[in-house]
C-alpha cells in the first residue's frame, strides 16, 4: 500500500507541478489556446490557481519525504481535491464535459492519497 501511495503521490505531484508552473509562468493569452477556461478568470486568478497547484504538488512529496510535518501530505491531497471540485464546476458551467472526466480521475487519485495517508498507511 505504501508503494502504491508513493507512486500516486509522485504522479499527482508531477501533473499538478507542471500545470501549476505553466499557469504561473505563461501569460493568460498563451494559456487560453490550451486551456479555454482561463478566459473566464483574471490573470491574477489564474496565477493563484497555479500557485495552489504547485504548493499542492510540493505538499504531496516534501513533508512525507523529509518527515517534517508529514500531516501536511494528506492535507495537501485534500487541497487538491478541493481544487479539482472547483475545476469540475468550472468545466460543467462551460459545458466542457470531457474535461470533467480528467478532473474526476485526478480527484479520485488525490482522495486515495488523502485516505491512504490519513487512515490506511499514515506517515
Amino acid at each position: 500500500m505504501n508503494i502504491a501511495l508513493w507512486i500516486v503521490q509522485g504522479l499527482l505531484a508531477l501533473v499538478f507541478g507542471m500545470t501549476g508552473m505553466m499557469k504561473l509562468t505563461q501569460p493568460k493569452a498563451k494559456l487560453a489556446a490550451q486551456m479555454g477556461y482561463v478566459e473566464d478568470f483574471s490573470q491574477g486568478s489564474v496565477r493563484l490557481i497555479g500557485a495552489l497547484e504547485l504548493l499542492g504538488a510540493i505538499g504531496l512529496i516534501l513533508p512525507a519525504l523529509t518527515g517534517i510535518l508529514p500531516m501536511l501530505t494528506p492535507l495537501a491531497a485534500l487541497g487538491l481535491v478541493l481544487t479539482m471540485i472547483g475545476a469540475m464546476l468550472t468545466h460543467l458551467r462551460r459545458k466542457e464535459y470531457p474535461m470533467i472526466a480528467a478532473n474526476l480521475v485526478l480527484l479520485l487519485l488525490a482522495l486515495f492519497v488523502a485516505y491512504g495517508r490519513f487512515v490506511a498507511y499514515p506517515l
